[in-house]
Parts: structure tokens; sequence; C-alpha cells
């Protein structure tokens, strides 16, 4: 962690990062870790070697388990994927995917649990949940449709096919795109961006936005104005957005 800034890297890079038992345990972990740590004001998500992540690792053996699960396990509604997703979701902190290759699966559902997708030319997108007979998890077909709209969202479900990074600029999956070598130099300065501003009213502004998707417009008035009464919580940042103006200096806001 480097200036308030987490960097989140998946690190099986032979399997282009494909999630098994213990890095889903360990994203988890982290998420976990990073929701809870007031260090950190922004995190970016990325992958080790030439993928960002290729989803659920369909090659290794099956997890073995106890004969017997504690009841709590046996009438837990969520898989692993569900986790992740919310995980990801709920972290409250700003996210940045950085996506330097494929995204698939499970994968291409982290990426869109993030609040901002960045790509390289590298960047690439499959849905592929329809090619092992599978409907959309982790979140997908709640998210995707919601960035790139239905009819889209049912054409990558349904068809499975490779979408670039021009497309996936074009379509609403990247916020920007820019040249591989210069990756992971563009998310940290978007971080950095976020991390200089008010941190309470930066984890506002993702809630806010986030149950927007669920409100209709009377509510979502009254959620703006339940979140400003939170961010004014913060009255030393609000005292010192008024006096560094005052004073024509760059604010310090500390989130207090």
């Amino acid at each position: 962690m480097a200036d308030d800034i987490a960097t989140v890297t998946l690190n099986r890079p032979e399997k282009l990062n494909a999630l098994n038992r213990p890095l889903q345990q360990e994203l988890l972990e982290v998420c976990h870790q990073l929701k809870h740590d007031d260090g950190v004001r922004a995190v970016i998500f990325t992958g080790a070697g030439r993928g960002f992540c290729s989803g659920a690792d369909l090659s290794g053996p099956l997890p073995e388990g106890p004969d017997r699960l504690p009841w709590q396990q046996l009438t837990d509604e969520d898989s692993w994927v569900g986790r992740q997703a919310r995980a990801v979701y709920t972290i409250d902190k700003p996210t940045i995917a950085a996506v330097n290759g494929i995204a698939a699966g499970a994968g291409f559902s982290l990426a869109l649990a993030c609040d901002i997708r960045i790509g390289s030319e590298q960047a690439r997108f499959k849905t592929v949940f329809i090619e092992r007979n599978l409907s959309p998890d982790s979140g997908m077909s709640y998210l995707l449709p919601r960035i790139v709209g239905q009819g889209n969202a049912l054409d990558l479900i349904l068809t499975s096919r490779t979408v670039d990074a021009d497309e996936a600029l074009r379509i609403g999956l990247l916020q920007r795109l820019v040249p591989h070598e210069r990756l992971l130099d563009e998310a940290r300065a978007v971080a950095q961006q976020i991390a200089a501003l008010p941190p309470i009213a930066a984890i506002m502004s993702r809630r806010v936005v986030q149950r927007a998707w669920e409100n209709d417009f009377d509510a979502q008035l009254r959620e703006e104005i339940h979140a400003i009464a939170i961010c004014r919580r913060a009255v030393n940042d609000a005292r010192e957005q008024r006096q560094a103006f005052l004073e024509k200096r760059p604010p310090r806001f500390t989130g207090s």
C-alpha cells in the first residue's frame, strides 16, 4: 500500500489468475481487511502476468470437505461467488479494476463489481457461463445490464463472445483505455485523485449512487439528503475545505 491506496494483485499468472479455493478465500479476507482499514482511501484490483482473471479454476481437483458441515454453512444462501461479489461491491472504499488481459466468468464479474474499470489494449471480456451450461453468477446478472444496458448484456451472455478493449470502451465496460505499459500508472493516478478528496464524502458518494439503482426519484432524493448528513459528520473536513479555499492552498482531508 502507498499513499492511502491499496493494490490487490491476483497472483496465479500461470493460470491467468483463475480463482481456486485458496485464492477465493484470500480475496474475501483482503476485502474484509481493506473495508475496515481507515488508512485505505482507494483500492486497485489487477492481475499478475497476462490476465486479469479467467474465472473459476476448473482444472484442479474438486475441493475436499468434512463429512458433516455446520448448520450455519448448510443454510448459507450464498455460494463463494456470491460472497466474492458482495465483498468487492460492499467494500465501501472506491475501487478501480486495472484490466490487463482476459476477464472471464467470475473474473469478468469481479471487474464489474468495481466502481471504475481502466483497461489496456490487451483487455478482453468474456461471460463464459453459458458455455459451461450455467447462467451468470458472481453478480453479473445484476451488474452487467446496469452498466451496458439489457440488450448488450444479453448479447454478451447468450453468445459468450469475446469483447475487445475498443468495444469495451464504446459500450461502457471500460471508462478509460490506455497503452498497456501505462495501465497501472493511470489506475494509480485516478486512485490518487480520489484519495486526495474527503474520504467520507467518497464513501457516501459511492453508496448513494449504488442505492439509486433500486430507488424511485423521491426515495433517491431522500437518500441524497441522508448521505449529505453523514458527510457532515466529518466536521474537520468540512472546516478544512472552507479554510483551504480562503487560504488559497490545497486542502488536507483526514476523514474526521
